[in-house]
């Protein structure tokens, strides 16, 4: 079996328990108050267990297989591909993961943005602090002020 077969097998059975979670679990500690609105907590949980589902059986099953392309990935060569870039960006996740809430969102998330660009390759700075900030900014604004959701934007030693 291919590769991304095996994957698509993975992560169905990942999407099976997380619909399983959604379906009987969450809704099961639901207060009754909440269960008679329209929307639930778990209805976009499972939304996402059903795709996640459906995509999984379209790679098992191959529909989405055509002609194999010169350019697909071939994982017996892996040593060949940029590794080196990817492990960086893992790690640069990593590194944004740990410093959400010390540094605040607005430095974490430019940083990490910038950090990205660098990493990939991108050398206009002037562009890449613009685009980052503005990304930021509107991420930020979306959350906290559209969603209402609390998020530090500012590193923790200068307040809320």
């Amino acid at each position: 079996m291919a590769l991304d077969r095996w994957v698509a097998l993975v992560l169905l059975g990942i999407c099976m328990a997380y619909g399983y979670t959604a379906w009987f679990t969450m809704d099961a500690t639901l207060p009754p108050i909440m269960k008679r609105l329209a929307v639930w907590p778990s209805s976009f949980p499972k939304v996402l267990s059903i795709a996640g589902i459906v995509l999984c059986l379209i790679v098992l099953s191959g529909i989405e297989k055509g002609e194999e392309k010169i350019g697909d990935i071939d994982y017996r060569r892996l040593h060949e591909y940029n590794l080196g870039q990817a492990i960086a960006l893992l790690a640069l996740m990593v590194a944004y993961a740990l410093l959400l809430r010390p540094a605040g969102f607005l430095l974490a998330t430019s940083g990490f943005l910038i950090g990205g660009s660098v990493l990939l390759g991108e050398r206009r700075w002037i562009t890449m602090i613009v685009v980052a900030s503005i990304a930021t900014l509107g991420i930020w604004y979306l959350v906290q002020e559209v969603l209402g959701i609390f998020l530090r934007p500012l590193p923790f030693f200068l307040g809320t």
